[in-house]
């Protein structure tokens, strides 16, 4: 069986998912070389993607980068923006593991962690 990539933003200001906000998904070639755009969407109601960013056998070990669009997010909202786009870098080691990565932010902040 393959593994997995998700993710889920939750929007600490005001106590509820991210919804509508965009994502990108890359992958980082080895020794700095070259990115390519796997996937690109938008979370859902509940902040999440409706669908694995990755899995099965697009699955492999690497260097990826999510990188999300919270300046637009906050600046469609009650909120003024401080941050742009937050990347988040890690490596897939093993592709048949499932892979989470939440995102918490506000405003002016922001952190994640690797979840379950």
């Amino acid at each position: 069986m393959g593994g997995k990539l998700t993710t889920h933003v939750l929007d600490t200001a005001m106590g509820t998912p991210a919804a509508g906000m965009r994502i990108q998904l890359w992958r980082l070639g080895e020794s700095g070389g070259g990115r390519e755009l796997l996937s690109e969407g938008f979370t859902n109601e509940d902040g999440r993607m409706n669908h694995p960013l990755l899995s099965g056998e697009e699955m492999a070990a690497g260097t990826y980068e999510l990188l999300f669009d919270v300046g637009e997010y906050f600046r469609g909202g009650a909120h003024a923006a401080f941050l742009e786009w937050v990347p988040v870098r890690f490596r897939l080691a093993d592709p048949s593991s499932h892979y989470h990565v939440p995102l918490l932010v506000a405003p002016g902040g922001y952190s994640t962690y690797r979840g379950s």
